[in-house]
């Protein structure tokens, strides 16, 4: 299992409070870089959507998978 590099949603604010805006756009490159590092490596992925939630980030993740053939799996049913 490899996990994501930060585990955040919409709305949680402290994660990004305190950075300027050119930290926070490069911090969400590079974590948006690292995930499909990840998923390059993953012989799957799973989508914690929690209450059906999918974040902008989580969704382009998803369709990446996707374009790579990966298997992707979510904690709740979609209703698409």
């Amino acid at each position: 299992m490899i996990s994501v590099g930060l585990f955040g949603h919409s709305g949680d604010n402290e994660v990004w409070e305190n950075m300027d805006e050119g930290t926070l756009t490069a911090t969400k490159k590079m974590l948006d870089d690292m995930h499909k590092r990840k998923i390059d490596m993953a012989d799957e992925i799973f989508v914690i959507n929690v209450d059906g939630y999918i974040g902008e980030s989580t969704r382009s993740e998803i369709e990446y998978a996707q374009a790579q053939g990966k298997p992707v799996g979510y904690l709740e049913n979609q209703s698409v």
